[in-house]
């Protein structure tokens, strides 16, 4: 009796365990179409064969068991050793911008989890992929094969360098931000071919659709992004570096051109948000406005920014803000407010900073609130949005003032 407990007690937990994995795969079946119908088509993504890829493949296998549960979230999610995998959109945007072809052998820069990687491998002949941190590349090597990716060829190394005995390539893509184009990839694209590539300073990027033509690239600027940096011989060759002794915000009063995109320059991510000339707007000629009449659906902008904690103890962070039938979603923080996240070396959150919210109907008036910076905070993110309210909301003149401790 002993002996055949054991054994049906045994047989429960296998069939508890069998169900709650059937539950989870449906979970996460229903989660990924959601992503699918709420983000990628709604934000503009029309290629089919994309949109069909994205509903197959279990982005939750590419992250960490304790991130899992955020796997379809529109969101970039920490996988270790400072790097991140990059939000559905981004991923899927980038993909439709390299129009890729059955015929197609690309090349990959920066495997990371090797998600974008087999986004590519159903699309495409072959992708040849480089991660430049070797227990990433080993990580994504195994979850690539246990998935089952049989076109996607992996290696450890610098991508500055590209991978020059399987070139040329039809088409690369670059996952990581480096200040230029590295050579080596322009010599390694055949003519003709696309290159997709986040190019810029280390917060202030934009994501570029080039063409070789004639052994030079043409270039395309498709919208602004944040992406991790290049290393390797593309960090040690940067030129311009953030000052995190005093951080500052960029493009803060909104002045400079918008992107065909709509996209403003120096920030990133952006949803619901209209650039326009305002004649009463606080600083300059122009603000952004953002409108949303659904419940829970977010109206945003971000940036990212260096800080270093050791330098600056504390930080002042202020806007100008006006307000039209506004109605809170739920909670204090989905409204319209600034906030302020900080991370350490690791990007390992530190802590969120709320200066607001605004609610109802508001004149032009100013924000502010002086924040504490822990000693290990080495970046940061600057989120400006509604959050979930619906109504209208404008900012203007965003600042950091760097405050001195009393």
């Amino acid at each position: 009796m002993q002996r055949l407990s054991i054994f049906a007690a045994a047989a429960v937990l296998f069939l508890s365990q069998a169900v709650a994995s059937a539950q989870t795969r449906v979970q996460f079946e229903k989660m990924r179409q959601q992503m699918v119908d709420k983000v990628l088509v709604a934000g503009g993504i029309k290629d089919q064969r994309v949109l069909d890829v994205f509903r197959q493949i279990p982005r939750h296998e590419f992250v960490a068991v304790e991130h899992r549960q955020k796997a379809y979230f529109d969101m970039a999610i920490p996988i270790g050793d400072q790097q991140t995998i990059s939000s559905p959109f981004i991923v899927a945007y980038m993909t439709q911008s390299l129009d890729p072809k059955p015929t197609d052998k690309v090349l990959e820069i920066g495997t990371g989890s090797g998600f974008q990687a087999a986004v590519l491998s159903p699309l495409v002949k072959e992708v040849y992929s480089i991660e430049i941190v070797e227990p990433l590349a080993k990580s994504a090597k195994r979850t690539l094969e246990r998935l089952g990716y049989k076109n996607v060829i992996t290696k450890a190394g610098d991508g500055y360098l590209g991978w020059s005995e399987h070139a040329p390539f039809d088409k690369v893509i670059v996952t990581c931000s480096p200040e230029e184009v590295p050579q080596p990839l322009v010599d390694q694209l055949r003519e003709g071919g696309l290159i997709v590539v986040p190019v810029g300073e280390r917060f202030r990027q934009t994501l570029y659709l080039m063409r070789k033509k004639d052994g030079k690239l043409e270039r395309e600027a498709l919208l602004p992004t944040l992406f991790v940096p290049m290393t390797g011989k593309a960090e040690d060759t940067r030129q311009v570096k953030p000052d995190p002794a005093n951080p500052q915000v960029d493009n803060g009063s909104f002045e400079e051109k918008a992107f065909e995109s709509g996209g403003q320059p120096g920030w990133y991510y952006e949803k619901q948000v209209t650039w326009q000339e305002m004649s009463n707007a606080p600083d300059g000629k122009h603000a952004i406005t953002m409108q949303n009449t659904t419940p829970g659906l977010s109206a945003h902008i971000l940036q990212g920014f260096g800080i270093d904690g050791r330098q600056v103890k504390n930080l002042e962070v202020s806007a100008w803000i006006t307000t039209k039938d506004i109605v809170p979603d739920l909670k204090k923080d989905e409204a319209p407010l600034i906030a302020v996240t900080l991370y350490d070396s690791q990007r390992r959150e530190l802590g969120h900073q709320l200066i607001g919210p605004v609610v109802g109907d508001t004149a032009w008036h100013e924000i502010k609130k002086v924040i504490k910076v822990p000693e290990n905070a080495r970046e940061g993110i600057l989120r400006v949005g509604m959050f979930g309210a619906t109504g209208t909301t404008s900012f203007d003149k965003i600042q950091f003032k760097k405050v001195d401790p009393k």
